[in-house]
C-alpha cells in the first residue's frame, strides 16, 4: 500500500520526492487543493470514502498518516 500511495503522490505532485521523512504539508509539498485531489484519487484507487471530518492537513503529512487513514476506512 505505501507503494501505491507514493505513486499517486507523484502523480499529483510530480515535483517532489514523497519517500522524504518530512511534514509534506509544512515542507509545501502539498497544500489543501492538493489534499481535495489526493482524497478523490484515494477514494477511486481503493473503492472507498473517506469522511470529511478525516480530511485534515494532518491525516495528510507524511505516507504513513496516509496508509493510517486507509486502514482507518478498511483498505489493507
Amino acid at each position: 500500500m505505501k507503494q501505491q500511495i507514493i505513486n499517486i503522490l507523484t502523480e499529483l505532485r510530480p515535483e517532489f520526492d514523497f519517500t522524504q521523512d518530512v511534514d509534506f504539508m509544512e515542507a509545501g509539498m502539498l497544500d489543501s487543493f492538493d489534499i481535495v485531489m489526493l482524497v478523490n484519487e484515494l477514494d477511486e484507487k481503493f473503492g472507498i470514502s473517506i469522511d470529511g471530518v478525516d480530511v485534515i492537513p494532518e491525516n495528510f503529512s507524511s505516507v504513513e498518516k496516509i496508509e493510517n487513514l486507509l486502514k482507518k476506512n478498511r483498505v489493507n
